[in-house]
């Protein structure tokens, strides 16, 4: 008998990459599951009476202890996670009931990076409101001021795999570059010209410096949630521009409209939002939405939201395809996977 995987939160381009993967790598060895429902307490129940041994999910599947432990009643072996992410899966529970977990550390950072670029761009110089104009036959320049690039200062909070493509883009912009990681990237200071990139010991140095800031690093709950917050906010210059395509949870969303309100803060720029599993990834244009605060921030004529689609590339989806079916078929056939996929 084949194993089986069921896929939580799938979408056509899950079940179509995914199905390639399995026919091309393993020659249909896999019994493939897609299920569109988010994995959470109620719907875990969708495993009972299934032989499924392996669970997919996605950033947005609530994997706590209380679906691990149903999980673990219905002969789950392995919980494989289709991104990088994993602050959604309590490790300690899914250790404590035997269940491996592996996720795909890096997939395509370019793609990433580039929708960094592409918001950044698109806010500063208007493109998505010049676009609305002359599609109403309207061709005034008015309001759609923006500022060159080249020698401001961009702050990069994360110098992973992401951060470091950004950066290797923004140098050639001809940007200065403040990073900071807790784990810094010492060869981003060959980049570009001399002191071009300038890794910094702590946040402050780059809410002080940055024209614009952007967030690279994950989300760790007790370590760096809501790193931008009023506080930290109140150290930047006016006018800072803010982008992040990392975690939702990095920015205090009520803290930024207010200073949004106040011009504080010049631009908002977000592919990712704390709430985001309520919204995102689905067709919501015939319902009325009861999150207030994503309402308002879709108000502000200096902020653009995309869904999570930073990720959204055919390379990406390739890759991701490749590197979740590969841990699960390393865990068959050896028992582990390897460390940089295993947590």
């Amino acid at each position: 008998m084949s194993t089986k995987i069921t896929f939580f939160s799938s979408k056509p381009y899950d079940e179509e990459f995914f199905k390639k993967e399995n026919i091309s790598t393993y020659e249909s060895k896999y019994t493939l599951r897609f299920l569109e429902n988010q994995l959470n307490a109620d719907t875990v129940k969708l495993l009972a009476g299934d032989d499924s041994t392996i669970v997919c999910v996605f950033v947005n599947d609530i994997v706590n202890r209380e679906v691990i432990t149903s999980l673990s009643e219905y002969g789950i072996k392995m919980i494989a996670l289709r991104c990088a992410g994993f602050n959604n899966v309590d490790l300690i529970a899914a250790k404590e009931y035997n269940i491996t977990v592996s996720r795909v550390p890096a997939y395509s950072p370019e793609a990433v990076a580039e929708h960094t670029i592409a918001l950044i761009l698109t806010l500063n110089r208007k493109i998505h409101k010049a676009y609305q104009r002359t599609r109403d036959q309207n061709y005034s320049l008015n309001g759609l001021l923006g500022f060159n690039l080249y020698k401001k200062t961009i702050g990069v909070i994360g110098t992973g795999r992401i951060g470091q493509a950004f950066i290797k883009i923004m140098v050639g912009f001809g940007c200065n570059i403040v990073a900071y990681d807790v784990f810094p990237c010492e060869s981003l200071k060959e980049l570009g010209e001399d002191g071009q990139v300038t890794l910094v010991n702590n946040l402050d140095q780059i809410y002080e410096q940055s024209d614009i800031i952007s967030l690279h690093c994950p989300l760790i709950p007790h370590q760096n949630k809501y790193i931008i917050n009023d506080d930290s906010i109140n150290k930047m210059k006016d006018g800072v521009i803010i982008i992040n395509t990392s975690r939702g949870g990095l920015i205090c969303t009520t803290d930024v409209i207010k200073n949004l309100k106040s011009r504080k803060i010049g631009g908002l720029a977000i592919d990712v939002y704390e709430q985001e599993e309520h919204l995102f990834f689905k067709d919501l244009s015939g319902t009325i939405i009861q999150d207030d605060i994503i309402q308002r921030l879709t108000s502000f004529p200096n902020v653009i939201v995309t869904a999570h689609q930073a990720f959204f590339t055919e390379e990406a989806l390739t890759q991701i395809s490749a590197v979740t079916m590969k841990s699960i078929n390393d865990l068959i056939e050896t028992g582990s996977v390897c460390n940089n996929c295993g947590l």
